[in-house]
């Protein structure tokens, strides 16, 4: 059985810029010590500080697709429409719109 991710990194432009987790119901973001470009949103300016979140940040939320695209990636990805999490790890990883690109992280890839 394929075990679920709960954390990813964050490339911005194909540099690793961050790290997303979820924990709980938590939601996490940190840039990493070395990263110097750009920030992945202009409400999210680099820090050494975490960001943390009872909701999904908005620049992953609007990453999403929406509607009836949202539905079909949900029943063929047999993910929960309402589970954003699984929803941008599994279709965040490659052409994105936009310069960031999200990759789950799991323990048999580290």
């Amino acid at each position: 059985m394929k075990k679920k991710a709960h954390s990813a990194i964050v490339l911005y432009n194909h540099v690793p810029a961050g790290t997303l987790k979820k924990q709980g119901n938590r939601y996490y973001f940190a840039y990493l010590p070395a990263y110097k470009g750009r920030p992945v949103s202009i409400t999210m300016p680099v820090r050494t500080a975490p960001y943390e979140s009872s909701a999904l940040f908005p620049v992953f939320i609007n990453m999403l697709s929406e509607g009836a695209n949202k539905r079909l990636q949900s029943r063929l990805l047999k993910i929960a429409e309402d589970d954003y999490f699984s929803l941008l790890l599994a279709t965040a990883h490659t052409e994105t719109i936009g310069p960031i690109t999200v990759s789950a992280v799991t323990p048999s890839s580290i």
